[in-house]
């Protein structure tokens, strides 16, 4: 059977400084047409920076959640911009490191049933020091915390982000595997 839903009009509801909004028209793989709702988003890239046994992670109040969160350093992809520049740059803004060597680990979709939006997540385990300079309207704080302990805050719930989380059972299954 056929999946694929074909566009048949695209309608921007809204436009805003970090989303739009479509509700579009699709034709659908029985012949009949549907609406699909989706979020605009240019993506973001994390980092998951390790080093000496233990992982850097953001403080940061995440307004539409209403709540402080950890989360790896992140940022949004500027228009165009390369997703490993975007955890380069924000790796040094938001914790005042500059990456020696990054790769990628995944390219995830957090929300594929209404968003375009793809996250991209690094790993960096070499650094030298840079300068934090955060955006005017950004407040957080860094800080290292032991693997053994993130693990801890992983099963009690304390970490909820999801492209941390991600980042962190792609570490732990690898330092799993590296004991086998």
């Amino acid at each position: 059977m056929e999946l694929i839903e074909k566009t048949a009009e695209r309608n921007v509801v809204y436009r805003g400084k970090i989303l739009s909004v479509r509700n579009d028209v699709v034709l659908l793989p029985n012949g009949r047409t549907s609406r699909r709702e989706i979020v605009e988003h240019n993506g973001g890239s994390c980092v998951l920076a390790v080093k000496d046994g233990k992982i850097l992670f953001v403080k940061q109040y995440r307004y539409a959640m209403g709540e402080v969160l950890y989360e790896i350093p992140a940022g949004k992809l500027e228009k165009g911009e390369d997703p490993k520049a975007t955890a380069i740059r924000e790796l040094e803004e938001e914790c005042g490191l500059k990456a020696q060597n990054i790769e990628l680990l995944y390219v995830s979709y957090p929300t594929p049933g209404y968003s375009e939006e793809k996250i991209y997540i690094y790993r960096c385990t070499s650094f030298t020091e840079g300068q934090i300079h955060l955006d005017d309207n950004e407040f957080l704080t860094g800080e290292w915390i032991e693997a053994e302990k993130v693990r801890e805050m992983m099963k009690s719930g304390t970490i909820r982000d999801g492209k941390t989380l991600i980042a962190l059972l792609h570490y732990f299954a690898e330092r799993e595997a590296e004991k086998e």
